[in-house]
């Protein structure tokens, strides 16, 4: 479990492709409490960190998670939003977030306004019913406040505080994300069907 405070990113520097291929990525995040076994959020996807060294940890990607999420897109010197997985005690500013991807979408539109981001994201109709405006909703492992629900997108708010500490200020129109919708809504939307 984790809660889309990615106060960390990293960078990939290796890719090894197969069955279940193998990333490395390095980071200034400490990995000292970091056990072979625990799990990162990634971008918004939970991997299992499989080796460690220094400033450096592997994870495997299997077949399914690279059809699902962006990581089919990452490359060596691609950017990683990190987060370290909740212990007993830690404090939640942001919601819940599994680091089980629900979709990508994909950014239609971005307008900075007194240096806040204004992006609009679309993903497919069938997601609709997990937008609420003013919901929870994790984006690249980020978590974000949906403001509008529109016909064919929704819209979120960046402030610069978050674009200075995660990977969103790479984004660009036509830029592919994670999506997380909000665990709550998940479950809520499944006992109401």
């Amino acid at each position: 479990m984790f809660t889309g405070i990615s106060t960390n990113t990293g960078t990939i520097k290796n890719i090894t492709k197969g069955t279940n291929s193998q990333y490395l990525i390095e980071s200034n995040m400490s990995l000292t409490n970091i056990k072979i076994g625990s799990s990162i959020l990634c971008s918004g996807i939970c991997l299992t960190v499989t080796k460690k060294m220094n400033n450096k940890f592997l994870v495997n990607i299997s077949e399914e998670t690279l059809k699902v999420t962006t990581a089919s897109n990452w490359k060596i010197g691609s950017q990683l939003n990190l987060e370290k997985s909740l212990k007993y005690g830690d404090k939640i500013s942001g919601h819940f977030i599994q680091g089980h991807v629900d979709t990508t979408g994909i950014v239609k539109n971005i307008r900075i306004i007194d240096k806040h981001w204004i992006l609009d994201i679309k993903c497919k109709s069938k997601f609709k019913k997990y937008l609420i405006e003013k919901g929870s909703i994790s984006i690249n492992g980020v978590s974000l406040t949906i403001n509008k629900v529109l016909k064919d997108y929704f819209q979120l708010s960046i402030i610069p505080h978050t674009l200075k500490l995660t990977n969103l200020i790479n984004l660009k129109q036509g830029s592919i994300v994670n999506i997380e919708f909000d665990i709550f809504n998940k479950y809520y939307n499944n006992l109401s069907n």
